[in-house]
């Protein structure tokens, strides 16, 4: 049944969809039916998808539409809180710094910002008067009205807000996704806060949508300030931008908070230097790690782990240089293309040099060393080659984000029929890998070419782009792994795949990479002599196992809380003698245990026996195997664990094996006491 006309052409009811999971119902409603009318009596529903399209619930609804409600708990209907919540934090600081003037305000994950030029940074307090602020503003509940506003008007009303107004004038043009949801699409919308008497209270240009009222706004907390340029470009403005966090209920906002704290315990940073791993020095620069022995310990491992996966998987090892001259990186496309990336040249003579961002330019140059038969193909080249990126300094952190990147990087030549059953190969070579290393929740992730404004920064034909990432997408699907798509995320020369992993508490990290590149053997001339005898092109394909060891040692860090599996531990057992004489005893066993390749400290220290258990409970070893009267007299150790499970009175011999054989076994999880003694 359609919509419901008098005889003079007025419709006064319409035929709505309502949709929710696992049902659809026809509605038949009164002409200007709004999502409040709808779903307003819930208080968990935020805003409403018309269409498929998230609109406020203030909107009305037209005959025919299909509608469905946007719990606040969802994706969509937390990214609504934020936004309002942004918005409602701006309201705060005009309200307690009148003339405080507005830059953008969006939803990120997990939060939001919001932009401001300022007389003078925001301190503490600041921050704290502005959250007060907010919950009075919240406690007003005052509506969000949207209103369609010409560029006239705006001019006028936002006269005073000069970012406001550089806004304006993108109406209608492409734009990044920060701005796009100030003034997406070509018209240019206002939201205003409305007080009880129906004045309003405060307004901001905006695409919305938005809350109902501002009381809609359960959980929000301000966690920090920072410096910002007005729209990422240091040529702008400085200003001051304000995060935030806002969550459907008390609860989440608890729980996240609680993953924050969580998170801060784990932080590489601070467990780096805790546990003597790493360090940064002025001296060497920003993004230039320096590993201590324990740090190189755990680093070789990974060396040694990934170049015999390596060779088991077929590849065979080579070695390039750090620099090469700048042409090589015109060939490649990587100047043109990626060279904002790229450290500035280094003159020789006229000369100029490039430190290194990547080694497949010079693993091309091994392939076509020589003549290449089809019956060599796929080709796999592998190793570790250390490059270097120009990363800006407000980009690096720690070891997750660093200048100097060891990448165990291979590079697979193979023919067009062969390249599916590649990408297989190297996808199960790496979702081993991340297994081996504890980590076992992980989906794929499939970059592909922006074909927006920026798809003249791509390299290659339609053609070649969509056979590239169709083969990829099967190879994904076939996986059954979960597979999202990140339109605009491919290099230059290719699509990828890459792995994201989730750590013990749930974060997610980009790690391991597969990417298509049908442009470098093109621009190096790279052929093959198929079985025909004729000369044809092979297919690159781009693999890097751990991504980077730097930040996958960092991932390992945080995923572990530094109390990594005894296999990695750089200390795998600590003897403590509870007095000096006992410390020859532990010796003794300690040489037996070195003899089966198990690393072996003595704490020789002048500390007394409580200090000497609680360092090695800071420092996180597996196995303190510990010696007293008793064990001395029964040739025998105990062992203390990291649970605080204890085990006492283990024969040397037993004692002996038991570690051997756990680091041995390369066993992810943490020993501890058999119950009996637990």
């Amino acid at each position: 049944m359609g919509a419901f006309v008098l005889s003079k052409g007025k419709i006064v009811s319409l035929t709505i969809t309502v949709a929710s999971p696992g049902s659809r119902e026809q509605r038949t409603v009164e002409t200007g039916t709004t999502g409040l009318d709808l779903f307003g009596t819930n208080p968990d529903i935020v805003a409403m998808k018309v269409d498929g399209e998230v609109r406020d619930l203030r909107a009305g609804i037209a005959d025919g539409a299909e509608v469905e409600a946007v719990p606040a708990a969802s994706n969509d209907g937390l990214h609504v809180i934020r936004h309002s919540a942004a918005h409602i934090t701006a309201q705060a600081v005009q309200r307690l710094f009148p003339g405080t003037q507005l830059g953008i305000g969006p939803a990120i994950e997990n939060g939001f910002y919001y932009d401001f030029r300022t007389e003078k940074p925001f301190t503490p307090e600041d921050l704290a008067a502005i959250e007060k602020e907010i919950k009075q503003i919240v406690r007003e509940r005052q509506p969000f009205l949207r209103r369609v506003i010409p560029d006239a008007e705006a001019a006028v009303e936002f006269a005073a807000e000069p970012f406001k107004m550089e806004l304006v004038d993108l109406k209608g043009k492409p734009q990044d996704a920060e701005t796009a949801g100030e003034v997406g699409g070509n018209e240019l919308t206002v939201y205003e806060n409305m007080r009880r008497d129906g004045s309003v209270a405060w307004r901001d240009l905006c695409k919305g949508p938005h809350l109902p009222h501002t009381g809609y706004l359960k959980a929000i907390s301000l966690t920090r300030t920072s410096a910002a340029y007005w729209r990422g470009d240091q040529a702008n403005p400085q200003l001051q931008r304000v995060y935030g966090t806002a969550w459907a209920s008390m609860d989440d906002l608890k729980a996240y908070q609680t993953r924050l704290e969580e998170a801060a315990k784990r932080d590489h940073r601070k467990l780096g230097a805790e546990l003597d791993l790493f360090s940064f020095n002025d001296l060497v620069g920003s993004g230039l790690p320096l590993f201590h022995p324990k740090g190189g310990i755990i680093k070789r491992a990974m060396e040694d782990y990934v170049r015999q996966a390596h060779i088991d998987n077929g590849f065979e090892y080579v070695g390039t240089p750090h620099i090469a001259k700048e042409d090589l990186y015109y060939t490649s496309g990587h100047l043109p293309y990626y060279g904002d990336f790229m450290f500035p040249p280094i003159n020789d003579e006229g000369q100029a040099y490039r430190l290194k961002a990547m080694n497949c330019p010079m693993h091309n140059l091994i392939y076509s060393s020589r003549g290449r038969s089809y019956r060599e193909l796929p080709l796999r080249l592998f190793e570790f080659g250390t490059v270097y990126r120009d990363e800006k300094s407000g980009v690096i952190q720690g070891l997750t984000r660093v200048r100097s990147i060891t990448q165990d990087d291979s590079h697979s030549y193979c023919t067009t029929e062969q390249v599916a059953d590649e990408i297989r190969h190297l996808l199960g070579f790496v979702l081993k890998l991340l297994r081996d290393f504890g980590l076992n929740d992980f989906y794929l992730e499939l970059s592909t070419r922006d074909d927006g404004k920026k798809k003249d920064k791509f390299l290659g034909t339609d053609e070649q782009w969509a056979v590239a990432t169709k083969t990829l997408e099967e190879v994904a699907l076939a996986s059954g792994l979960d597979l999202v798509a990140d339109p605009g995320g491919a290099a230059f020369y290719g699509p990828k795949i890459s792995v994201q992993a989730k750590d013990a508490i749930g974060r997610t990290w980009q790690m391991s990479t597969i990417q298509l590149d049908f442009m470098q053997p093109e621009r190096f001339g790279l052929e093959y002599v198929a079985a025909d005898g004729s000369h044809q092109q092979p297919v690159m394909i781009h693999s890097a196992k751990f991504g980077s060891i730097e930040r996958f040692l960092g991932v390992l860090i945080e995923h572990y809380a530094g109390a990594f599996p005894a296999w990695l531990s750089p200390v795998q057992v600590l003897g403590i003698p509870v007095a000096d004489e006992h410390a020859e005893h532990l010796e003794a066993v300690a040489a037996q245990l070195r003899a089966r390749g198990v690393r072996v400290e003595i704490d020789h220290s002048d500390d007394r026996f409580g200090k000497k258990i609680r360092n090695a409970a800071k420092q996180k070893v597996p196995f303190v195997m510990i010696a007293g009267f008793e064990d001395v007299a029964a040739g025998a150790v105990s062992f203390r664990y990291r649970d605080g499970s204890q085990q006492n009175g283990v024969p040397i011999a037993d004692a002996v094996a038991q570690v051997a054989s756990w680091v041995e076994s390369r066993r992810n999880d943490s020993p501890t006491a058999p119950e009996s003694q637990g």
